[in-house]
């Protein structure tokens, strides 16, 4: 049986350069999403979101592995973060950070298989968050994105160039909120390796 990596077959979405910004038009795919508030580093609700995403997006692999015979990659962490001052993410105040976190599902998983899944893992584990996960389509469309190399506060001076120089200098403004996704698991990588891909949905200012 074939294993489907969705980080090698769409290489364009999950390799991009370290050193230039690149334009993507990225698809409408499905994602399981919990969403949630607060530092990432320190606050019980975000762990329980990554906890439980991980949890069902594996259990909903074998699913499909066994029952459609289709095995596949489970895809990385990928988060959404905004907030009511954007300046925190330069300034790294994560304290007013909201976001959503989500894992991408392949096109042949279905709401009743993730159903499914949730009432499998539900009865096997205590996830707290289990209830809050929604399984929907996410559209992001026009996009520009970078690969940051090393520590998730060091994103700063990357994402300030992003949004203050590329974008203005290009004829963009922002048209969505912030993105990223994990390539590197942070508990076995050391903080300078971290891998991690910073996107921004745009579009052309008017005029």
């Amino acid at each position: 049986m074939t294993k489907f990596d969705f980080k090698k077959e769409l290489k364009h979405l999950y390799s991009p350069s370290k050193k230039d910004f690149a334009v993507v038009d990225v698809p409408p795919m499905s994602f399981l999403q919990i969403d949630g508030h607060g530092d990432p580093n320190t606050a019980d609700e975000y762990k329980q979101a990554v906890e439980t995403l991980f949890a069902l997006a594996f259990n909903i692999k074998f699913r499909s592995k066994k029952e459609l015979g289709r095995d596949y990659v489970v895809p990385p962490l990928e988060g959404l973060w905004w907030a009511e001052d954007m300046d925190s993410f330069i300034t790294r105040d994560k304290n007013q950070w909201d976001w959503t976190m989500m894992i991408m599902q392949p096109d042949w998983i279905s709401a009743e298989m993730v159903s499914a899944s949730i009432a499998t893992v539900g009865g096997k584990k205590d996830l707290p968050a289990l209830p809050k996960v929604e399984f929907s389509t996410y559209n992001e469309g026009l996009s520009v994105q970078i690969l940051h190399l090393g520590s998730y506060d060091d994103e700063g001076p990357t994402i300030h160039r992003m949004h203050h120089e590329w974008m203005p200098t290009n004829g963009y403004t922002e048209n969505g909120v912030h993105h990223e996704i994990y390539l590197s698991d942070p508990r076995k990588t050391v903080p300078e390796k971290l891998r991690t891909v910073l996107r921004q949905p745009i579009k052309k200012v008017d005029g």
